[in-house]
């Protein structure tokens, strides 16, 4: 019987462990402030106000965010609920940020931000005006 404790004990703290290494780190809505915009990522976004533009970040978006930000960018996405933080409300991050921020984000990933880990980096995965795009329809949701 002791010897069935001690392992229960063992998966539970394993278990408890690899939880808490899947959150990263601080992510928005903790309560801390959002890291500055590094100079080299301020510009202005060359997508700026071109509904064909935003219609093409939507579909990039439904394609690579819903799943954690969810559909309306509130950060309830069905993958989004057992990450720990919980990922970002893009409404409230595109209404208190520029676009060059978001931009920024899904360009570098959230470490690099000083957000959780878990928003992984979409350098070489998306081309900067995919990320351009995406950033002009998360501007669409405030």
């Amino acid at each position: 019987m002791k010897k069935s404790m001690l392992v229960l004990v063992v998966v539970l703290l394993l278990g408890a462990l690899v939880l808490t290494a899947c959150g990263g780190g601080a992510g928005e809505g903790s309560g801390e402030t959002r890291a500055t915009v590094p100079a080299e990522f301020v510009m202005a976004n060359p997508s700026a106000g071109d509904q064909a533009a935003i219609d093409a970040g939507k579909v990039l978006y439904t394609t690579n965010c819903v799943a954690c930000h969810g559909e309306s960018g509130k950060g309830d996405g069905p993958a989004g609920g057992s990450l720990d933080p919980k990922p970002a409300n893009l409404v409230t991050t595109a209404a208190e940020t520029e676009p060059e921020y978001t931009h920024w984000v899904v360009l570098e990933g959230g470490a690099a931000a000083g957000l959780s880990s878990s928003m992984v980096s979409y350098k070489g995965i998306l081309t900067d005006e995919q990320i351009w795009q995406v950033s002009s329809y998360v501007e669409s949701l405030k």
